[in-house]
């Protein structure tokens, strides 16, 4: 979901997806959005959706909807991962390359989801399509998630570390002032 830009690592998602029966839905429009629907016809995938831009609305019932979010980004340009937050918070499970940015803080590897090396499809694949056949995995997991989200992620969450980060930093002024 989002703008397609190449470090979304969506043509490792196309290359995991060759040779399985998922269903696999790619929303938002983007720089490489005709470069990937032309990889997916080369590929023979008919099994990709490409729905472009999508509103709230329709973002909300792709969530409600699928049973995990695949997030595929290879490359440390990819910080945080807003989409993991997104699936998280409606108790999806998520599949997410090992980048060493915030998307590792998002996704616990075995908890909250499965975690693969970067640009690897066959280990994307194996993600995939162990979540769907452990359909009680994904369930644990995707709980997991909705935990997670709860526990770190929420406005209120957000607002409190805020508030206590802006305390810790002006008790350290002082103190250095004092000093």
């Amino acid at each position: 979901m989002g703008v397609l830009r190449y470090y979304k690592g969506l043509h490792i998602l196309l290359e995991a997806a060759k040779g399985t029966d998922l269903t696999i839905a790619i929303a938002g429009a983007g720089p490489i959005e005709e470069e990937l629907k032309a990889q997916a016809n080369a590929l023979g995938l008919t099994n990709m959706h490409f729905l472009g831009q999508v509103d709230e609305g329709d973002k909300t019932a792709l969530l409600h909807l699928c049973q995990a979010v695949v997030f595929p980004s290879h490359l440390r340009s990819e910080a945080f991962g807003i989409t993991l937050l997104e699936g998280a918070m409606y108790g999806k499970p998520m599949i997410s390359s090992e980048i060493g940015t915030g998307t590792s803080f998002i996704n616990i590897s075995n908890e909250t989801g499965l975690v693969v090396p970067p640009s690897d499809p066959n280990a994307l694949r194996e993600a995939m399509l162990k979540l769907q056949h452990s359909p009680e995995t994904a369930k644990q997991m995707g709980a997991a998630a909705q935990r997670r989200f709860e526990s770190h992620f929420t406005a209120g969450q957000m607002v409190d570390a805020y508030v206590d980060l802006y305390g810790r930093v002006i008790g350290e002024f002082h103190t250095r002032k004092r000093g």
